[in-house]
């Protein structure tokens, strides 16, 4: 069992990292999912203000470094600059929104579209108050049936069983099976239980898996839990293409390329980013 003495220090913008060449800041997305304004926007705001370029993370998240900042703050103008791409919804509960979805869901193959459940969920984790004390590495991680993040270690996650049920999953356990409708609100349950029982402590638990007593009975794997798949190869892909990123991060020629035809992308966890066939 982990034995903790702090909280945990994940970036936000709110809670800038003071890393070698400046703040490093992170903005996370719900699914990956992106507008392609809003990633054009925090572009130019990597280009005036830090390195250039945005990063992507392996939680399918987007951080920009070399900011300007002090006693652990952007400047002013900055965090002006980040709030206006549309990135940072939320002040109080931007390190809750840690939400990874199958990055093809509803554009090909899946059991069920579950974009419409990750956005409830955003919507009631932002809404609970209570919440806002979740540290920041804890993952709720969404699969649509297809396998791709089935394996993928989560605090709390769904995967989908057919079109109208899926199976909850609580730590490294299998939780209850539900219909797909209130998804979203035993998730949200569940997350406002461990924030409550782990309490404030410098000690509190960050992952469910730390909690000594469960959250909730363990139940038996679902026999229609799909297999895990492969992550995402690049190139063209059902749904769209999924290009690679380097390291390095995008700069300007590549997401004005990404971009060119359409309205959103998806920055998936294999440090890609999905174009949708779908046209604007």
């Amino acid at each position: 069992m982990t034995q903790r003495n702090r909280g945990d220090l994940c970036p936000g913008v709110l809670r800038p990292w003071p890393a070698a060449d400046g703040m490093l800041v992170r903005l996370r997305l719900i699914g990956g999912r992106v507008s392609s304004a809003s990633l054009l926007a925090l572009l130019e705001v990597a280009e005036h203000f830090g390195d250039g370029r945005v990063h992507l993370t392996s939680r399918a998240n987007l951080q920009v470094r070399a900011l300007p900042g002090a006693r652990g703050e952007l400047d002013a103008a900055v965090l002006t600059a980040i709030e206006s791409t549309g990135l940072l919804p939320t002040r109080t509960h931007e390190l809750v929104r840690n939400v990874m979805v199958s990055p093809q869901t509803g554009l090909a193959g899946g059991r069920v579209d579950l974009r419409p459940v990750a956005v409830d969920l955003d919507t009631r984790l932002c809404a609970a108050p209570e919440l806002t004390g979740l540290p920041g590495r804890f993952l709720i991680v969404l699969d649509d049936g297809r396998g791709d993040l089935v394996s993928r270690s989560c605090d709390l996650g769904l995967v989908a069983l057919d079109a109208e049920s899926v199976q909850l999953r609580v730590g490294d356990e299998m939780g209850p099976v539900v219909s797909i409708g209130c998804a979203a609100e035993h998730l949200t349950q569940l997350a406002r239980e461990f924030a409550v029982r782990r309490g404030a402590a410098p000690s509190a638990p960050w992952h469910v898996v730390e909690m000594t007593d469960p959250l909730v009975g363990s139940a038996l794997p679902d026999p229609r839990l799909p297999e895990p798949t492969s992550p995402l190869p690049f190139g063209q892909v059902p749904g769209g293409w999924h290009a690679e990123v380097a390291r390095e991060g995008l700069d300007r020629g590549t997401v004005s390329a990404l971009t060119a035809a359409v309205a959103h992308v998806v920055i998936t966890p294999w440090h890609g980013v999905l174009v949708p066939e779908e046209t604007l």
